[in-house]
């Protein structure tokens, strides 16, 4: 995430974004986990508050939360009680380093330009064979929300192809309808894919 009205959004409403009523996405998290052995090396991509760190160190497994914000990360930090890693998605760097990839609602704020790029980091961060989840909001066309945050609004077929010719196998997407932090209708799209 660039330091633009995104990320000023998230650092000035820090506090509210976190301890907002959310509803887990426990069945998405768990099948992402009953691919993984016990005890895996997961990074979370995007903590937000780190419900979803939360869950999944409640499961023993081994998570490595991060996020843009570094008002967010530290209310993060508050709930699990572990450190948060201030990055940004280009920046990642790991290799070969995590047996699994969570990042739920947060790669839809990369660039479209920059989110082949983001794709090979994370799959050079992941061990052989291992799985990512990513969600994004569904479109034809980037854009901002009437919050100014950015989003990439990738399409099923733009988010295949751009999976697909970045190497990664067992692509599978699915759609649902939902809501999102600014209260609209939003049809979402989740990705799972393999190194």
């Amino acid at each position: 995430m660039s330091k633009d009205e995104t990320s000023a959004f998230y650092d000035g409403n820090a506090e509210t974004y976190a301890s907002r009523e959310r509803r887990l996405p426990t069945a998405r998290l768990d099948a992402l986990l009953a691919t993984l052995p016990s005890g895996a090396k997961i990074l979370e991509l995007g903590c937000g508050g780190g419900q979803d760190s939360a869950y999944m160190l409640e499961k023993g497994f081994d998570v490595t939360p991060t996020d843009g914000s570094p008002e967010l990360a530290r209310q993060a930090e508050k709930l699990i009680g572990r450190p948060v890693t201030v990055m940004r998605f280009q920046d990642l760097e790991a290799v070969e380093a995590f047996d699994g990839v969570w990042a739920e609602a947060s790669l839809l704020h990369v660039p479209r330009a920059e989110l082949p790029d983001v794709f090979t980091r994370i799959r050079g961060a992941l061990k052989p064979e291992a799985p990512m989840h990513a969600s994004f909001k569904s479109g034809e066309a980037e854009g901002h929300d009437g919050l100014g945050r950015y989003y990439n609004y990738p399409s099923v077929d733009w988010l295949t192809e751009c999976l697909s010719s970045g190497g990664w196998r067992d692509i599978a997407l699915s759609e649902a309808d939902g809501g999102g932090y600014d209260g609209k209708p939003t049809r979402w799209l989740f990705v799972t894919a393999r190194k």
